[in-house]
């Protein structure tokens, strides 16, 4: 809460630029409130807050609390001791390696300063911006440090500050500039350390593939030579065992047709010796002279002529069979001489192999000797890699600092061009400021033209800021004193800021009163009778409403009666049906909520005979449609109906069960006519008539009906 106020209106600006975070800051009495304040803040997680230190926390030697524009704080002594000698008695600063340390728990405090490097140009800066300043391992350490010194600024590592006249501190808040810029660097140089060994790794890398490339090339080319030189060696090897097989099959051929020929040839000559010997014999017996009138006897001539017959048949088959073998013979021999030219050719193939053979042997050996070479060029190339590398070490050095001094030169010019940078939006906002002005001037002047009807120059002469404003009216309440002497009455110089908030006063009146409606009285009348017809409507909606309860009453009760009824009728004629047609079986219908008929479901218990289950979900699709027809002749036969349309309600039965539903049929066929479409010839025998859909031969279809009484 701000508790100050300004001797001279106008200069709250600059005020509050000079207090910076002091001006929004919190009023406590003393160090100790402050560091419990800050304790809060941070148990709860509340964020950050400044507090300004009362009378009870000041001493002698006060310092002025002074706000950096990123929002830091330092302290100017009054005494002009600087933050070094200030702190010179209380404790070491210096670490074990003898640099700046940062003090831990209860540890001894160390001055802000020495915990800061930079170039040179700027260290007297930082060193007067943090004299003063001790930075102290807890809040308790700030505490004590500022009650025994209240000319220092203690700071925490928890980024906590606490003086004699102001403090800050809370629950972690974002990273300062300062935190920022630390981490930047260090993720900076990592990234060039892991960029540099990439480089390196990739280059190390890329020599590598190159020579496994190389190597691969050569095995691949000798691996293709030796595949197809096996290769080769194969084809040969299975041409010269499959000529050597043909030549061994042909002479055994040979030799068989050989051995053949002259079984064919001793059947030929015995078979023609026989010839002769029976056709001497023939002619010995015709010539022997005959016997009175003696019938001759013939049956040796028949006999003999047979054996002719015989000996001739054998004669041509003999022939024949030397024929083929001659033919075969010949054939026999062509293929030898294929054969024999074969083999030839295989001998003048196995020589080319033998050549070819050598021919490799002799590449290998000029193989073995270019890698031999080659392992000695990879010697040499790698003396010059590694000279390579030291070179390229030694020039990655030199660009090294090459690149650090363009770095520094960068720099200074990125400050250079922030700077002018600055400068230059400086400048622009200056020109923009200053159009916006002529702007509003130009506007102002023209408002006044048009609504008040006065100069630019006459309103300046009468209403300008050198002209005294006479005294505003009372307000609402308020009492002017009698006197007319007194200030109340009299005119005051023009104030800025005092008539801008006179303005905004006189606007918030304005506002609250609002325009003027002369229509005010006739819009209140057409309202009230407005009013007056909307309640009559009201009160007409309110007794329609009342009737159409009473009516859904009754229209609910009569449901209720209508369906309790129907209900009851369906459950015990369900019963009936479902023993029908379940001989020794159990069903029924059960509400869901008996107490409630306008919004109970029905659920179906079906107990099929010799089984437990009750639940439609567990029974075969037969008989979830057998209880699903008995659920339906329960309701016709609760409520019947002159028609029933039935479609393929059987379709699952098998004939046991078919044969029940059709008995039900023929007892509601008593009292209705039933629609059946079906496909089983047992339920057509009991109807009366058939309808039927025939396609005829042109493709169209023609209804049949047939009466079966």
């Amino acid at each position: 809460m701000n508790c100050f106020s300004f001797q001279m209106p106008g200069f709250e600006i600059p005020v509050a630029a000079a207090l910076g975070a002091a001006a929004d800051a919190v009023a406590v009495t003393d160090p100790a409130t402050a560091a419990e304040a800050i304790r809060l803040l941070r148990k709860q997680d509340a964020g950050r807050a400044a507090m300004v230190l009362g009378s009870a926390g000041s001493a002698t030697g006060a310092s002025a609390v002074t706000t950096g524009a990123d929002g830091s704080h330092g302290a100017s002594g009054a005494d002009g001791v600087s933050g070094a000698g200030a702190v010179g008695g209380v404790a070491d600063a210096g670490g074990p390696g003898g640099g700046p340390r940062v003090p831990g728990p209860r540890s001894a405090p160390v001055p802000a300063g020495e915990l800061v490097r930079g170039p040179a140009e700027l260290t007297p800066a930082v060193a007067r911006l943090l004299r003063d300043v001790v930075v102290v391992g807890t809040l308790e350490d700030a505490e004590d440090l500022v009650a025994a010194r209240p000319e220092l600024l203690a700071v925490t590592g928890e980024g906590d500050l606490l003086g004699a006249h102001f403090a800050q501190g809370g629950s972690a808040g974002a990273p300062s500039l300062l935190e920022v810029q630390a981490s930047v660097d260090e993720a900076a140089a990592e990234l060039e350390e892991l960029a540099a060994r990439c480089e390196e790794l990739a280059e190390a890398q890329r020599a590598a593939a190159e020579k496994r490339t190389e190597c691969a090339a050569l095995v691949e080319e000798l691996a293709e030579r030796r595949r197809a030189a096996d290769r080769e060696k194969s084809k040969v090897a299975g041409d010269l065992g499959r000529l050597g097989g043909q030549a061994r099959a042909a002479a055994g051929e040979a030799e068989r047709s050989a051995a053949a020929a002259a079984r064919a040839e001793e059947a030929l000559a015995r078979a023609t010796e026989e010839a002769e010997e029976l056709a001497e014999r023939l002619l010995v017996a015709e010539e022997e002279p005959g016997v009175g009138d003696e019938e001759p006897d013939t049956s040796v001539r028949d006999r003999l002529a047979a054996d002719g017959a015989n000996a001739r048949q054998t004669e041509m088959e003999a022939r024949l069979q030397a024929r083929t073998h001659e033919e075969r013979v010949k054939a026999l021999a062509g293929r030898a001489d294929a054969l024999d030219r074969g083999a030839r050719a295989e001998r003048e193939a196995r020589a080319r192999a033998e050549r070819r053979r050598a021919r490799l042997r002799h590449e290998a050996e000029v193989a073995g000797a270019v890698a031999s070479g080659a392992r000695q060029l990879l010697a040499h190339v790698e003396v010059s890699v590694v000279r390579a590398e030291e070179e390229r070490g030694a020039a990655e050095r030199a660009k090294a600092e090459r690149e650090q001094a363009l770095g520094a030169e960068r720099t200074a010019a990125r400050e250079l061009k922030s700077e002018l940078d600055k400068l230059t939006d400086s400048v622009h906002r200056g020109e923009v400021l200053g159009a916006e002005k002529r702007l509003r001037i130009e506007q102002l002047e023209t408002k006044a033209l048009e609504e008040l009807g006065v100069e630019p120059a006459a309103l300046m002469a009468e209403y300008g800021p050198d002209q005294l404003v006479p005294p505003s009216p009372p307000a609402e309440g308020e009492v002017l004193p009698e006197d007319p002497a007194h200030p109340r009455h009299q005119p005051v110089p023009y104030v800025r800021a005092e008539q801008e908030k006179r303005l905004r006063a006189a606007e918030r009146a304005y506002q609250q009163l609002g325009k003027v409606n002369p229509l005010a009285l006739e819009e209140f009348a057409a309202l009230e009778e407005r009013h007056q017809f909307l309640s009559e409507q009201l009160e007409d909606l309110k007794k329609t409403r009342a009737d159409l309860m009473q009516v859904v009453k009754e229209v609910d009760e009569r449901v209720e009666r209508v369906f309790t009824e129907a209900y009851h009728d369906t459950a015990r004629e369900f019963e009936g049906v479902f023993s029908r047609l379940f001989p020794g079986g159990e069903g029924r219908l059960v509400l869901t909520d008996p107490d409630n008929m306008l919004t109970t479901g029905v659920d179906v218990e079906a107990r099929p005979p010799g089984k437990k289950v009750k639940r439609l979900s567990l029974l075969s699709g037969g008989e979830r449609s057998l209880t699903a027809v008995a659920l339906l002749v329960s309701i016709f036969k609760a409520r019947p109906s002159p028609f029933y349309v039935m479609d393929e309600v059987e379709a699952a039965l098998d004939d046991t069960n078919l044969q029940r539903l059709i008995r039900i049929m023929e007892e509601l066929q008593e009292s209705s006519q039933l629609i059946v479409i079906t496909h089983q010839k047992r339920t057509m025998e009991v109807a009366d008539a058939l309808y039927g859909v025939s396609m005829q031969g042109d493709g169209v279809s023609k209804v049949i009906s047939q009466r079966l009484h």
